[in-house]
This record gives C-alpha cells, structure tokens and sequence, in this order.
C-alpha cells in the first residue's frame, strides 16, 4: 500500500512539474493556453486521430525498437482476419518466449478474442507467439505479413522480425510508421474495445481465473485517456502509445525511448495539449486507484459484425 501510495505521489508530482514548465497562463480566469510541452524522450509525436494532422513532432522519423507498442500492428492483422471466435491450440513453441507471459500450456485452447484481449492488457509475449503463428503460419510468416500491412498503411521505414517487439537486431520502426499503426487500430471497433479495459479477467481451460491490469498507466489515472499500447525493453527504453478524447476530439501520441520516470507525464501532457486541457480540467479528470472488479467478461461479439523484463 505504501508503495503504491509512493508511486503515486512521484507519478504526480513528476507530471505537476511537466505542466508547470509547460503551460502559458492567460489573463482570463477560466482559461489557460497550453504551450508545447518539453518532451525528454528519444521521439514523440502527437496527432489529430480523425484528421491525421500532426500537433506535435521530435526525431518523428527516427529508427529505432519500438518494444511491445508493435504488438498494435499485431493485434490489426488478427482482427482484420476475422473468425475471432475461432479457436487457437497452444503448442509448445509458442512458450518459448520471454516473460511477460501468460504461461500458457501446448494444448489448451482459446478464442482469439480473449487471447487477443490479454494482448492489449498484459501484453502477454507467448500470447503473441500463438496468434501469430495462428495466422501467418509460422513466426515467420507473420512478420512478412506485417511488413506488407505496414507498406499498404504508407509506412516505409519499419521492418519487423516478431509480433511481440522482443529484441531483435534487425527489427525497428520510427514513431512516424507507427502512428499509422495506432491510427488504424483506434479505428479498429474490435481493438478499441480491447485497449480500453483496465482489467480483464481470464479463465484457463482449467477453470482458474486471473484478473489482469492494464500496463498503461495513463489509461488507469486520467478518464480522458482510452487506451493503445505500452512497451519496454533494455535497447527501446520505456515506449507508450497512448490516445485520448475530450469534447469530440480524439488524439494519440506516441512516446518512444523515455525512462521510467518520465513516459508517464510525458504522454499526459501530450495528449492535454491536444485536447487543449487546462491544469483545472487535467486535475479534474484524474482517477483514484480502484480495484479490479470481482467480474470483467470477455468482449462480445458483435452481432453487425463477423468481429531485464520485457513486455
């Protein structure tokens, strides 16, 4: 308790300071004019998500790993599939991936839908592995075919060796690439529902349930703040792809090669600024720390449609 509690006032207290070095007062009371923020990340970019114009940009077209934010253009490739209710069978090369790891076992079945779910939550890396596998055949397989998608979405500085974002010296992307991967996805009905959740609760084919948080803190302190994906690795830094709406206004920024201390009021402020929240109305939006609900089901099917730890 304690060192939540700890954690939470250094979050705060790191963000208050980024707002108060960010933020450009007026003389009207009620209102403040948001300047740039100062991002200390590697890159960053924040955009417009319905209109694609850019709000904010730094070293945007820069190679670099991207970590579990690519598990994005992953989980695109599953939904865009379809048959999300068909069911996966975990096999045993599947497990042989690094943590984080949902520890699934050769054999056991499960829809791709809550397997992708535990994908956008836990960022689960043997998650990955099978629905890769799943759908392009082999690991393989699958990367050729996010090659491909992320050509079709006009991205042409990406190359990805994995679905999971796990270390690879060939593998990279730029926050330019991936914000087309992220602008898709948030579109994606299916994977919007997925990234919102801040916990989701999965049952093995043994009956036993285990809730799962959400990785993205900023989805889990501020109720502007809708969902996408975190990343780390030793090589990437602390990676988060994170959107937010506000008043029919929908923005998503990317932050890449951050720390610990700082993705987490970096892309606050970001996506503030493109919201155009005042200090009151931030303040205002920030949720205190709740527990898990005792039962969080699985995402439905829509009947409209055929619907170092790394991580």
């Amino acid at each position: 308790m304690k060192t939540g509690m700890a954690t939470r006032r250094c979050f705060l207290s790191a963000l208050s300071l980024l707002v108060m070095t960010t933020t450009l007062l007026t003389t009207s009371d009620c209102e403040a004019a948001t300047a740039e923020p100062v991002i200390t990340a590697r890159s960053a970019l924040l955009f417009d998500a319905n209109t694609g114009k850019v709000l904010f940009k730094k070293n945007e077209n820069d190679r670099m790993p991207v970590a579990s934010t690519q598990k994005l253009l992953t989980a695109l490739i599953v939904c865009e599939g379809g048959d999300l209710d068909h069911k996966v069978v975990i096999t045993q090369s599947d497990t042989q991936c690094e943590p984080t790891k949902l520890y699934l076992k050769p054999g056991e079945s499960y829809t791709r839908r809550n397997l992708l779910t535990v994908l956008m939550v836990k960022s689960a890396n043997d998650v990955a592995r099978a629905l890769a596998r799943d759908s392009g055949g082999s690991i393989d397989g699958f990367s050729e075919k996010m090659n491909a998608r992320m050509r079709r979405l006009g991205g042409n500085a990406s190359n990805f060796r994995n679905p999971n974002g796990l270390p690879d010296n060939e593998q990279y992307s730029t926050a330019r690439d991936m914000a087309r991967v992220a602008r898709a996805a948030y579109f994606n009905p299916e994977i919007r529902d997925m990234i919102r959740r801040k916990y989701f609760t999965f049952q093995f084919n043994s009956g036993r349930t285990t809730t799962l948080k959400n990785t993205n803190r900023v989805l889990r302190a501020y109720s502007f703040c809708n969902g996408m994906k975190t990343g780390y690795t030793d090589k990437s830094g602390h990676c988060l792809i994170s959107s937010g709406s506000h008043e029919g206004r929908d923005v998503i920024a990317i932050v890449f090669g951050s720390n610990k201390a700082r993705v987490w009021p970096e892309s606050t402020a970001l996506l503030a600024y493109g919201l155009g929240l005042s200090d009151e109305q931030l303040a205002a939006m920030h949720l205190d720390d709740q527990p898990p609900p005792t039962t969080e089901a699985a995402p439905r099917r829509k009947r409209s449609r055929a619907k170092s730890r790394r991580r």
